[in-house]
């Protein structure tokens, strides 16, 4: 894992270490135009959110058609990066307590919002950035003054 050309970028991440950096860059491959934009890292990952819709009624679901390896590795990962990054706490918690989710559903948007920002860093060649990744949201007081 180590001297693999990514593996700086893969271990600046918060949660990935050196087994499951290589796990996730194992899965994820090589080629760089393998996906041609993170929607679709996302959708074979698993990350993304399925809508499914009829008439009046619409249902938000997770997917059932993903790379199970990585899908796995991302709930560990999203798991270790609640406690290893404020950022991503502070995400897990909004989404539990602002949005009513679930601990399973607020860790499968963690793990969305975190392998986009890895496409991406990946794609410029750039180390994770934890304020660029979790910016601090406007507070209550600074909404109500808007």
């Amino acid at each position: 894992m180590v001297q693999h050309p990514d593996a700086e970028i893969i271990l600046s991440f918060p949660g990935l270490g050196t087994q499951l950096g290589a796990r996730v860059l194992a899965e994820i491959g090589d080629d760089r135009q393998r996906f041609a934009d993170a929607r679709g890292l996302k959708a074979y990952a698993g990350a993304s959110p399925i809508t499914r819709a009829s008439g009046k009624k619409s249902s938000i679901t997770r997917g059932w058609v993903k790379n199970d390896r990585l899908n796995h590795a991302g709930y560990l990962w999203a798991f270790s990066a609640i406690t290893a990054s404020p950022g991503a706490k502070a995400h897990y918690r909004r989404r539990r307590d602002n949005h009513a989710d679930w601990h399973a559903a607020a860790q499968r948007n963690l793990f969305n919002r975190m392998i986009s920002q890895l496409y991406h860093c990946l794609q410029h060649g750039e180390r994770f950035d934890e304020l660029a990744a979790f910016p601090t949201p406007p507070s209550v007081t600074e909404r109500a003054a808007a």
